[in-house]
């Protein structure tokens, strides 16, 4: 990829990147333990609760929460869970876990980020029995394949991979056994940004070009080019995270285009605004209840700030386009 070099000579910017994997992770803890939603694994992954955060924050990452697995379930039921699921940038996402609890698991689970990241997840595993346990108890062998940069079970699989290396990428999940053929859904949340728009681009073709029935969920900033927007850029960048895909998020026409120009059939995409508005509104207000809100008005500029985007390709004629909220 043309590209690839700017961004990749800077381990600055990419030890930013996976810092945010930590930021993401303690956010989703502290939200879990005031109750607004149910996450029984996350604490093998993060012990302390950590400080306080605002409840604008709180309420952003429910209905981010929300809003992905609303997607993801409806995915699987439309596939009868005869299906695959990729997770980009995955971090110490517990959805595998939740998956298995509701007895939806698709035929195979992957997750794809970076080594450090793989490697520290792969400890946690291994040492703690609540999140070995259902591995095993999906896998039809004595052994599971396991190293430090990998693990493969028959049900979930974690690669370590820098999505900007398509190549590498589409070596290490055939080597795992992925199927182009199954119906598949690939997932992001604030992952394609830290890519440039070439590289992103060149992701989701592929996808689109190697799976004829899938779909892409992608969750990340939008409207970035008013005050708001460039105030959150300013304070990642004194952080060193470089947004180095930013211009697709100019806009949800941005978001869908870049999708709509590397052959996907059809594209949605909503503000989480508008999707905190359609969530259900008696859990709304349950979770509206744990806090007091004092700024309204920063929680609805917050919201406006991120996008659910959803992408797919229906060879199969699943109905796939009908998902939605």
């Amino acid at each position: 990829m043309a590209s690839k070099q700017t961004f990749s000579d800077s381990d600055t910017a990419d030890e930013a990147v996976r810092a945010t994997c930590d930021d993401a992770s303690i956010c989703k803890r502290f939200a879990t333990s005031k109750g607004y939603w149910t996450d029984l694994y996350l604490q093998y992954f993060v012990r302390q609760i950590g400080e306080r955060k605002a409840p604008e924050i709180n309420r952003g990452y429910y209905a981010r929460v929300r809003a992905v697995n609303n997607l993801l379930d409806d995915f699987l039921k439309k596939t009868q869970c005869h299906c695959q699921v990729v997770n980009f940038g995955a971090g110490l996402d517990t959805t595998f876990w939740r998956l298995k609890d509701e007895n939806i698991m698709p035929k195979k689970y992957f997750e794809v980020d970076f080594p450090m990241i793989v490697a520290r997840k792969i400890h946690n595993i291994k040492t703690k029995p609540p999140l070995s346990k259902p591995l095993v108890e999906t896998h039809s062998t004595d052994s599971l394949h396991l190293d430090g940069h990998s693990l493969d079970s028959d049900r979930y699989c974690i690669i370590s991979a820098d999505l900007r290396d398509l190549p590498t990428l589409e070596d290490k999940l055939r080597k795992f056994h992925i199927n182009p053929e199954l119906p598949t859904l690939f997932l992001s949340e604030c992952v394609l940004v830290y890519m440039t728009s070439e590289q992103s681009s060149n992701l989701v073709r592929w996808i689109s070009d190697t799976f004829p029935t899938a779909m892409f969920i992608n969750y990340e900033q939008v409207n970035m080019d008013d005050r708001f927007g460039h105030i959150m850029i300013e304070n990642l960048q004194r952080r060193q995270c470089n947004l180095a895909g930013v211009d697709v998020c100019q806009s949800l026409d941005s978001q869908k285009e870049r999708f709509l120009s590397t052959g996907w059939e059809s594209v949605e995409a909503l503000d989480m605004m508008m999707v905190y508005s359609m969530l259900p509104q008696e859990d709304v207000a349950r979770i509206e209840n744990l806090e007091f809100l004092d700024e309204k008005e920063l929680l609805h500029q917050l919201l406006q700030h991120y996008c659910i985007c959803w992408a797919v390709k229906d060879k199969l004629n699943l109905g796939l386009s009908q998902i939605g909220f």
